[in-house]
């Protein structure tokens, strides 16, 4: 019985890691899938590199509301900062730039620090850049006031005054 027991424990367990995975899309699969259905990018900008970027991919993003957040609400992206593949977005052209990918320079812009976000509106429009690592309930309020479109009415202070959270 106890046998039983720890294989449908097991079995709960990875389903729950495979539901909490975000799916990541590259920036040209988020811009075709945007075509036929708009949404906010979520572009997250890391380096190979970046201890806390890799520390995020395995706490924040791996959290199960995080992971939904980002795949129900956004076209989340991941971008290597330091990539040398020539991209072309909103018919520019942005190449690497000695260590640096132009993309992430304008993303950021200027401000380079690892791990960072970029949020674009649904027109692929910049709407803000935020770096640093953040938790999972660090994280969660400010997904959901660049989905809910909240930021297009009052600041994120006031926003997250009453924001509840789905973390426990």
């Amino acid at each position: 019985m106890k046998k039983i027991l720890m294989i449908i424990a097991g079995l709960i367990i990875l389903q729950q890691a495979v539901h909490s995975q975000v799916k990541w899309l590259t920036i040209e699969q988020a811009m075709d899938l945007n075509k036929k259905k708009p949404k906010p990018f979520f572009i997250d900008l890391y380096t190979d590199w970046c201890g806390w970027c890799k520390r995020m991919d395995a706490t924040t993003f791996a959290h199960p509301v995080i992971a939904e957040m980002l795949n129900t609400n956004f076209h989340p992206v991941k971008f290597n900062a330091e990539s040398a593949k020539t991209l072309v977005f909103n018919g520019n052209t942005f190449v690497s730039e000695g260590r640096t990918h132009q993309f992430a320079i304008a993303l950021l812009q200027g401000q380079l620090s690892y791990p960072s976000f970029a949020f674009l509106d649904a027109k692929q429009q910049l709407l803000t850049s935020v770096p640093g690592y953040r938790t999972a309930p660090q994280m969660e309020p400010v997904l959901a006031y660049i989905s809910s479109g909240a930021y297009l009415k009052q600041n994120f202070e006031t926003f997250s005054a009453s924001y509840k959270s789905k973390i426990q």
